[in-house]
């Protein structure tokens, strides 16, 4: 609950907010451009999604080690 109000307080960019930063992007980059820019960006949060979800495979494997270890 308390993170909710947190984001109520910081303000979720809504439809209209995100249409505008987007026009305003246009302009600055042109249209030829935002594509690559926004190939980068998803290309940098699937990496970013395989890294952690690696690191996270690695501590339940670490986990399930331990708890083997303490069965026997």
């Amino acid at each position: 609950m308390e993170l909710l109000s947190s984001l109520l307080v910081v303000g979720i960019p809504g439809g209209a907010s995100l249409f505008v930063i987007a026009i305003i992007a246009l302009i600055i980059f042109g249209p030829k451009k935002l594509p690559e820019f926004g190939r980068a960006a998803g290309q940098t949060l699937r990496e970013f999604k395989n890294a952690t979800s690696g690191m996270m495979n690695e501590h339940d494997e670490k986990d399930k080690k331990e708890i083997e270890k303490k069965e026997q």
